[in-house]
């Protein structure tokens, strides 16, 4: 059947056929993790509405060129090119190197994204990795008028560009607005406007973290990295831009002035922005305290968690939102996803227990048209799994008998079934399940061991191998840190 995706762009404020640029390939590009600390429930979000989106626009046809960014330079504490940044404050307090504090998140949330089944992108470029890529740009928006330089770095021109475009497109705020709303704040008298943004800093004589420039030694501005690496990869004009909607501004509002000012085009045709997770209402955060790891939503090791939630409660959980929707965490919520998983799953189960007729009766075709018909609508993945619920009368109808089914037909209902829960949704089997959070929790138990080990507290790191061992566990120590396997 034919598919016609519709997608909610924010940058025009409705909903619009999605037609790409070059079908059927589609560059798609989503803002990925900044690696300072583990990943909470909050970055589960992107992270799976953006897999669904991947994995629906594989399903129907298209080559998906998936670019997603991993943050590990440039991203200062307070957002506002100021304050230290966040890995290299992480490794001072430490005393690591900072690219100990990035292999040590990333490999961790790489962790948790595949307990949570969260498909790998095409591309997972490092910002440390391309500061050619955006001296580069920052040397052309310079040559173009719409930059300068004060004592070492490099600042954007807001004024200016704003006269030839219109910056604040994206998140609706007005320039003159700006001004009334801004202030003068410490260590930015640099600038010749408070909302001036940095594309390049200088590096102070503490800062960790620096490069060559022609303009001094530091390093680039956090806005920089996703407008020169999506360049790179999927070229001066791609199709799908996602992230969070707190990433708006002025993240992806300074990304828009970046690339127009270089470019005198916009790169991204379609922008996509989900909603935030809350917890009773209030925006998770560290400084309100209800800030919640994923691992300790799998251990259930936190005091707002009555019991701990297996990652695929978690993936199911977050779909039963409209992704541009607030998601509410409550402990009722996730316990009646994981009783709504329960049932999806049977069904998938049941499905090998109809009996074929020759008797034509139960025609899936209606169903295949609701399930396209809901994701099809901007991604519509809680119309979607209610349609999957719907279903499930009519499965356990014909595994009764009470209903007939052809083998033609009860094949098409398996390959829908399977197709949209497993294949799109990303929703594992029970036993799948079980393994990826086995994995998940022994290989925290072995990064914890590594941290003993790197503070020379050798029994407990003998005691945790030793433990594993007797649990059925082999752990292999290596290079890059740890294998283990079941044995």
């Amino acid at each position: 059947m034919e598919h016609k995706l519709h997608i909610y762009n924010t940058l025009t404020r409705q909903k619009e056929q999605f037609i790409p640029l070059h079908e059927p390939h589609v560059g798609l590009y989503a803002c990925g993790p900044t690696v300072y600390g583990d990943a909470h429930l909050g970055h589960a979000r992107p992270a799976i509405n953006f897999d669904v989106l991947f994995r629906f626009l594989k399903y129907s046809g298209y080559r998906v060129r998936y670019v997603r960014n991993i943050t590990d330079v440039g991203h200062l504490e307070n957002d506002a090119d100021e304050g230290e940044d966040k890995i290299a404050k992480k490794a001072r307090l430490e005393a690591l190197e900072p690219m100990e504090v990035v292999q040590y998140f990333t490999d961790r949330y790489h962790n948790n994204m595949d307990a949570l089944n969260v498909l790998r992108p095409s591309i997972e470029p490092r910002a440390s990795g391309h500061i050619i890529e955006q001296i580069a740009l920052t040397q052309t928006i310079l040559d173009k008028g719409f930059a300068y330089i004060s004592n070492g770095s490099v600042y954007f021109d807001v004024e200016k560009y704003n006269r030839e475009f219109r910056y604040g497109k994206l998140s609706g705020r007005v320039l003159e607005e700006l001004y009334s709303t801004t202030r003068e704040l410490d260590g930015q008298s640099e600038k010749r406007n408070s909302f001036d943004f940095a594309l390049w800093k200088k590096a102070s004589a503490e800062h960790i973290m620096r490069w060559p420039s022609p303009w001094s030694d530091g390093f680039p501005g956090w806005h920089m990295e996703c407008s020169a690496m999506g360049m790179k990869y999927l070229g001066e004009e791609f199709d799908i831009h996602g992230g969070g909607m707190d990433l708006m501004f002025p993240h992806h509002e300074c990304e828009i002035a970046q690339s127009t000012a270089a470019l005198g085009k916009e790169t991204v045709r379609y922008w996509m922005h989900n909603n935030m997770i809350t917890i009773n209402g209030q925006k998770m955060g560290k400084s309100l305290g209800n800030f919640i790891t994923l691992n300790e939503v799998f251990s259930g090791n936190h005091p707002l968690l009555e019991q701990a939630y297996s990652p695929m409660t978690v993936r199911f959980f977050i779909l039963m939102a409209h992704y541009r929707g607030t998601l509410d965490f409550s402990n009722e919520a996730l316990q009646a996803a994981e009783k709504g998983l329960a049932r999806l799953m049977k069904g998938l189960s049941l499905l090998g227990n109809i009996k074929v007729s020759a008797t034509p009766g139960y025609n899936p075709d209606e169903f295949e048209k609701k399930l396209f018909d809901a994701l099809n609508d901007d991604l519509n993945s809680p119309m979607a799994i209610a349609h999957l619920f719907d279903s499930l009368k009519n499965i356990n109808n014909l595994v009764a008998g009470s209903e007939t089914i052809t083998a033609k037909d009860l094949e098409k209902l398996k390959s829908l079934y399977h197709s949209f829960v497993v294949d799109i949704l990303g929703l594992m089997p029970q036993q799948e399940s079980h393994d990826a959070l086995l994995k998940n929790v022994v290989d925290m138990i072995l990064n914890i061991r590594l941290e003993a080990k790197k503070d020379k507290n050798f029994a407990l790191s003998d005691k945790i191998r030793d433990e594993l061992t007797k649990s059925g566990i082999q752990v292999r120590d290596s290079k890059e840190g740890f294998e283990w396997e079941i044995v």
